[in-house]
């Protein structure tokens, strides 16, 4: 089987990795990191396991007819890769691994054979080829984009599992996206602009702002006609509160790390996505707005 993982930064690489004793697998990567990579393998530790992985990896893609090529870039690229790499897909079944709302729909564009994927875990950079897996927030889920499950599906799924990381097959994987999308909404960026773990979300006053976040969210999916795990938003405020954030206690967002690097962060497919899709429907989502420009005026002083 050979899969190509396009967009390889930290998920990117920590999935290249595992799945290459099973699987000939080929990473595109940033210079620095396919330099590393290349010279030093690809070092794991954390909940993944410890271990040191060698495989292709470069900024170009070698010419092959792939089965699956997963993407897994920041959501700010979705469109830049499918430009590169659109007349490349060919026969593949194409799998978005990200963060956000409209991934997918960008790549059905470009293919006719997309997969929807939805994983819940930290990865955090030790080095140009060191990654720390240090939160496990639930299982991948993987499943037709929009909807529906096949062997294609179950054989990634099953792959997943194999190569030590616990995936499931859904016949609804538009439900997974949002639940994650939501959960997203509700803490990254509020722990990026206050530079806080999500543990210290808990505060009352932030949990206000939570709260209203997740509520707008729940109200927009409703209208979307997107059926939820948790069907309430106050049965999912209760499993946030109580099951999610002690689960990620300790970790920063993917976003502060972002504003830290002076990086553009993927809140347009977050709380922008929701406030875009709100509008759509006349629900107005005052909360989302406001972290969203919050965010985007972060951005803007990583520019000066």
């Amino acid at each position: 089987m050979k899969i190509a993982v396009l967009g390889a930064g930290a998920v990117g690489l920590s999935i290249a990795a595992r799945l290459s004793s099973l699987a000939e697998v080929h990473a595109v990567s940033r210079p620095q990191h396919a330099d590393a990579v290349t010279r030093l393998g690809l070092r794991l530790t954390g909940l993944w396991g410890d271990g040191t992985y060698f495989f292709p990896c470069t900024t170009g893609l070698p010419e092959a007819e792939y089965d699956y090529i997963l993407i897994t870039s920041k959501a700010t690229q979705t469109r830049d890769i499918c430009e590169q790499f659109g007349d490349r897909f060919g026969n593949a079944a194409v799998v978005s691994i990200q963060n956000g709302i409209g991934n997918e729909e960008i790549i059905s564009e470009y293919t006719n054979n997309v997969i929807g994927g939805m994983i819940i875990t930290g990865f955090e950079w030790r080095g140009d080829a060191d990654i720390q897996i240090s939160v496990i927030g639930g299982d991948a889920q993987f499943g037709l984009f929009p909807g529906g499950c096949d062997e294609r599906v179950t054989t990634l799924a099953r792959l997943f599992e194999e190569a030590g990381i616990v995936a499931t097959a859904t016949d609804s994987i538009r439900s997974a996206i949002w639940g994650k999308t939501i959960y997203n909404a509700a803490l990254n960026p509020l722990g990026a602009v206050m530079g806080v773990p999500y543990g210290a979300l808990l505060n009352p006053y932030a949990w206000e702002v939570i709260t209203d976040i997740v509520q707008e969210a729940y109200a927009v999916a409703g209208a979307e006609g997107i059926t939820l795990e948790h069907p309430e938003a106050d049965e999912y405020l209760d499993y946030l509160h109580n099951v999610q954030i002690p689960a990620t206690f300790s970790h920063y967002s993917s976003m502060h790390q972002a504003l830290s690097a002076g990086k553009r962060t993927e809140i347009s497919f977050m709380n922008g996505a929701l406030v875009t899709k709100g509008v759509a429907h006349s629900i107005p989502t005052p909360a989302n707005v406001f972290i969203t420009r919050l965010i985007r005026f972060r951005e803007t002083m990583g520019d000066s």
